[in-house]
């Protein structure tokens, strides 16, 4: 059974009343860090609790050595997965603005530290549940701590320095999550460093996406990918962006597809032009 689920806002409300249901909030938004605690502090899906994309589901950044989000520690994350009333076996149903980005990196953790039953992103994010006229909240809720204990699973993560010795395999699918024109260097908005890492294929994971923001259909997905893979294992696919957080989409979106859970480069872009002699490519 894919590790990805998806539940609708409908399905959601549904489910409102189960017991053991915790929602976690990860609305955020890279060029104004403080503004998804302030959309929660106005209002959030009843019982959610705020998941800060830096605060809670990043580590310390080390100027000149790590990525803009490098993985929190496990241990920091468990913690903060108990306050949030989070038991081994609880439902969790994670959310952002919409598109996904953020839910699906608090996703990947999860599934990294060995959480990989019963936890949905909605799809269609907090838009989709105003769309349909669902309750909204400014009460906190507080509930009873959590049991759940964190179980890395380092075969999930690659670092810079393995990345650099497969670049040259036929085998290797690497995929960015960014657009194309990041991609190809045209432009970047946050990082020093403009373009890609060579031998990188371009999948924005704006295209797991139909026009109604809701992810696409996994029958389309799993084409999606198939052509990225081009006929390569997607045994050897590497997910990567700019700072590990959009790359988790893209995982998402292939488990959606009923692939296999791929390895996310968690440094990705913002932490590979770190050290200059990792080679940089521009263009397609």
């Amino acid at each position: 059974m894919s590790l990805a689920r998806l539940l609708t806002a409908q399905q959601l409300a549904e489910r409102l009343s189960t017991p053991d249901l915790r929602i976690l909030d990860c609305r955020f938004a890279l060029d104004n860090p403080a503004v998804g605690r302030s959309r929660y502090a106005e209002g959030h899906i009843p019982g959610a609790r705020f998941a800060d994309l830096e605060q809670d589901l990043s580590g310390p950044v080390v100027k000149g050595a790590t990525g803009r989000h490098p993985l929190p520690d496990p241990a920091h994350l468990q913690e903060r997965l108990r306050e949030w009333g989070v038991n081994q076996d609880s439902t969790v149903l994670l959310y952002d603005d919409g598109p996904g980005a953020f839910a699906a990196r608090a996703w990947w953790l999860l599934a990294w530290l060995g959480k990989r039953d019963g936890v949905y992103l909605l799809d269609g994010g907090f838009q989709a549940w105003q769309a349909a006229g669902l309750p909204v909240t400014t009460q906190i809720d507080e509930p009873a701590r959590g049991n759940f204990t964190a179980r890395p699973d380092a075969s999930l993560v690659l670092d810079a320095d393995s990345l650099s010795r497969r670049l040259c395999d036929p085998a290797l699918t690497l995929i960015d999550a960014r657009g194309l024109p990041r991609f190809r260097g045209e432009v970047e908005p946050l990082d020093p460093v403009a373009g890609h890492i060579p031998g990188a294929c371009c999948a924005p994971f704006t295209d797991n996406l139909g026009a109604d923001g809701r992810f696409l259909p996994p029958a389309q997905l799993r084409q999606r990918f198939e052509r990225l893979l081009a006929g390569r294992s997607p045994d050897q696919l590497v997910a990567y962006c700019g700072s590990g957080v959009t790359a988790c989409h893209n995982l998402f979106a292939m488990s959606l597809a009923g692939l296999p859970l791929a390895p996310l480069y968690a440094g990705s872009w913002s932490e590979w032009i770190t050290d200059p002699a990792r080679p940089v490519a521009t263009g397609d």
